[in-house]
């Protein structure tokens, strides 16, 4: 079982930006300390949800902090990027890491994100495709060209070629997130690792797991490859001595910071949107997910791997929206709950 923590750099009500990613910096530090696998960051433009802006650029950063641990995007948004300019910023990540990271990628949601970048509503609702393929032929073949909807150029050489690595892996691994069987389809069809979101309970992303088998088997993915996919179930940690204490940590601090951060999402084309109750949706997750005793922890773990068959976790241990209490996660996590799943 491979644990990882997700970090969205969130600012919570009363703290400044710097502070959210100040302390983003230092989970990925102390992750590595404690052991854990992977650290995955997300990606969010002009709200205070989360407060990494590129995903990509704070995964150069860490790479360069840390020695061991991989270092994931979670996701980089795929319809307001340039594929190309994506796919060569993954193979410099890829080569000078020695193979330790990870492109998540993903289609992000209407927001006005699409307009400010220029990218329009059409990249959202129906260009996602178009841009993976690209992308993915870039991160695997000697030269491109492209004659699509959204993307035409003539033929140029891929530079930096990520399979020039000194490593197993011929080029960085990627994975898609994936909410719809649509997406779930994709993933498959191309042989990809879904990211599985926190909000989905071990039911659901056990029938995304069972649907991307079939999809894969029907597109003529190796058996093998379907058996060891390397799919990412996203949740939120948080640990204390009691379960009661832990999720009262998490009830007092995140519904705050969810209002503030979702309230702030605008719609590209002013479509209405229908808001989770922050308060409600904190007692879900912390139901859903490992909340509590090293114990519990573990066991919650362990129980969705078996329900799912998933083995990769990307953990959200910022919930307190405090330093200290996050730090104190992250090693309660590698010292008291890893050595239980081992």
């Amino acid at each position: 079982m491979r644990v990882g923590s997700f970090v969205l750099a969130a600012q919570f009500p009363g703290q400044g930006q710097g502070e959210a990613l100040h302390r983003a910096v230092r989970t990925a530090e102390v992750a590595e300390e404690a052991g854990l696998d992977a650290v995955w960051l997300a990606e969010h433009h002009f709200v205070p949800y989360g407060t990494c802006p590129s995903a990509i650029t704070l995964a150069a950063l860490l790479l360069g902090r840390t020695r061991r641990l991989r270092v994931g995007t979670a996701v980089s948004v795929l319809p307001t990027v340039h594929p190309v300019a994506l796919g060569e910023q993954a193979a410099l990540l890829h080569l000078t890491s020695g193979g330790r990271f990870s492109l998540g990628v993903g289609r992000g949601g209407p927001w006005v994100d699409l307009e400010v970048f220029g990218a329009g509503l059409a990249a959202y609702e129906s260009g996602f495709p178009e841009s993976l393929d690209l992308l993915l032929r870039w991160l695997r073949e000697p030269s491109v060209a492209a004659d699509g909807e959204r993307f035409a150029f003539r033929e140029v050489a891929v530079v930096p070629r990520p399979d020039e690595a000194l490593t197993e892996a011929p080029g960085p691994e990627v994975v898609i997130a994936c909410t719809s069987p649509a997406s779930v389809r994709l993933a498959a069809e191309r042989g990809l690792p879904m990211l599985l979101g926190m909000h989905a309970g071990d039911e659901e992303k056990a029938e995304m797991v069972a649907l991307w088998q079939r999809c894969a088997r029907a597109a003529g993915r190796p058996e093998e490859r379907i058996a060891d996919a390397g799919h990412v179930s996203a949740g939120v940690c948080h640990i204390a001595d009691r379960d009661a204490d832990a999720a009262e940590t998490l009830l007092k601090a995140m519904p705050g910071w969810l209002k503030q951060g979702l309230d702030a999402h605008v719609t590209v084309d002013g479509r209405s949107r229908r808001m989770r109750d922050p308060l409600a949706y904190t007692e879900m997750l912390c139901a859903l997910h490992p909340v509590g005793s090293p114990q519990r922890c573990a066991d919650r773990l362990a129980a969705t791997a078996e329900r799912t068959g998933i083995s990769r976790f990307a953990l959200l241990v910022e919930g307190s929206g405090e330093l200290a209490a996050t730090e104190e996660t992250v090693r309660r996590l590698g010292a008291e709950v890893l050595p239980r799943l081992r």
